[in-house]
């Protein structure tokens, strides 16, 4: 009898779940380690999770709209060279079990059934539990109601002996979305209106990934409850992208390209050493300031999916060309979907770069709780007066936008120019 292998969620970082959007593989499928099995879904991406052995899929332990977490049983997995071995060994009339032994065993059934309170629907907002639990509703539409975080028990049934169909929930979904909101009606704004676009031509309805979705909720609430401040500068790089191309030269052989982001985290890091403000956080009181010692940046990388900020670490104790090499990886997990939450998180100050898209500024909005993001849109050359004459100078527009409750116009114009003039004498950088 072959041995049947556990392959279980491994470490996904801080979240307690994650639900399961796609399975990556079928019974009976052979593959090898770190092939992937499943994809998840959390809070800020999706992510494929890896199998830690080689053999051929016997089961499939999890489904689609599941939840799972670290130590969640994904697969059983029978080990590909003892299962050669045991059909030669089998006569070919024998039946395999369809249940495994080690299946039954005690041990994997506590295991299932932790497994299984660990696949919780998505946490709901405003529930009364007790009550939900009497709504008279199928479990599908129970499952339904979860996900959109509706109160069963606050839902009108239509169906026989008024048992809640699906239908139900959306009217009243819909119903809810018309009655102004708490925060919409303490701002004074009407929520939108319901559109009918189908009156003057053609249309397409496109689901939006959950990626565009969360980040639209955390852009709106990050929007409206910080006082944003824009501050637009340029800063002549004329020296610093000439050093740049020549020191891509001398790394060619070790296959390193540094591009300009690797010098603007550097000089980042520099202006938060001059302006500490610039790397805190304003407590849950709004009251006092967290100083951060560490020097975490975060960088936007726009997926096929969506827009994810991974967060490059202890930027101030790396060079260069290890700059470089990470953001190469971290730009190809966000793209492949493989980044972790963990490598999401802990961020003291955000990147936005355009300048390989183009643009002259634009006004990126805080990825709080940071009080500081930093945009730069696309370098060109321009006409710069040295006090005699014009010259042709290569000039990057830089965009910073900060918390006004933490930082005054004085500080953030400060910050500014202090950025601009480190980019704008590569030797500050070496130093």
């Amino acid at each position: 009898m072959s041995k049947m292998i556990e392959v279980f969620v491994p470490d996904i970082g801080d979240f307690d779940d994650v639900e399961v959007i796609e399975l990556l593989v079928s019974e009976g499928d052979t593959i090898s380690v770190e092939d992937s099995l499943i994809t998840v879904e959390s809070d800020k991406a999706t992510m494929e999770i890896p199998s830690s052995h080689a053999g051929v899929v016997a089961k499939i332990k999890v489904n689609v709209g599941e939840r799972v977490a670290e130590g969640s049983l994904v697969i059983l997995l029978e080990a590909a060279a003892e299962r050669d071995t045991a059909a030669v060994d089998q006569p070919e009339e024998t039946e395999p079990e369809k249940l495994s032994p080690i299946e039954k065993a005690p041990e994997i059934r506590a295991a299932s059934a932790k497994a299984a309170h660990i696949r919780k629907p998505s946490p709901t907002i405003n529930i009364n539990h007790d009550n939900f639990k009497k709504a008279h509703a199928s479990p599908a539409v129970r499952k339904f109601a979860r996900e959109l975080g509706v109160d069963l028990s606050q839902v009108q049934g239509t169906g026989n002996h008024k048992r809640v169909l699906k239908e139900n929930i959306q009217n009243f979904v819909k119903q809810a979305l018309r009655e102004p909101a708490g925060g919409r009606a303490g701002l004074g704004v009407e929520p939108m209106p319901e559109v009918d676009f189908s009156q003057w031509g053609e249309i397409e309805s496109k689901k939006l990934s959950k990626i565009n979705i969360l980040t639209g909720k955390f852009m709106h609430r990050n929007w409206v409850n910080i006082p944003h401040v824009t501050q637009f500068d340029e800063a002549d790089i004329t020296e610093l992208e000439a050093f740049r191309k020549k020191s891509n030269i001398e790394y060619a052989d070790k296959g390193i390209k540094v591009t300009m982001l690797s010098f603007v985290m550097k000089a980042v890091v520099m202006a938060m050493k001059e302006f500490p403000r610039f790397n805190s956080s304003l407590d849950v009181s709004g009251e006092s300031l967290i100083q951060k010692n560490y020097y975490h940046i975060g960088i936007a990388v726009a997926t096929p999916d969506g827009l994810v900020v991974p967060v490059i670490r202890d930027v101030d104790q790396k060079s260069l060309g290890e700059l470089a090499a990470e953001l190469r990886e971290v730009s190809i997990k966000a793209r492949d979907k493989k980044l972790k939450p963990s490598e999401m998180q802990g961020g003291c100050f955000t990147i936005s770069s355009l300048g390989g898209i183009g643009g002259t500024s634009f006004t990126p909005i805080l990825n709080a709780p940071e009080v500081a993001i930093l945009g730069v849109s696309c370098s060109k050359m321009q006409p710069v007066w040295n006090g005699s004459d014009f010259e042709p100078r290569l000039m990057c527009p830089l965009s910073l936008s900060y918390d006004h409750r933490v930082i005054d116009g004085a500080q953030g114009a400060a910050f500014s120019t202090y950025l601009s003039k480190i980019l704008s004498d590569v030797r500050y950088l070496l130093m």
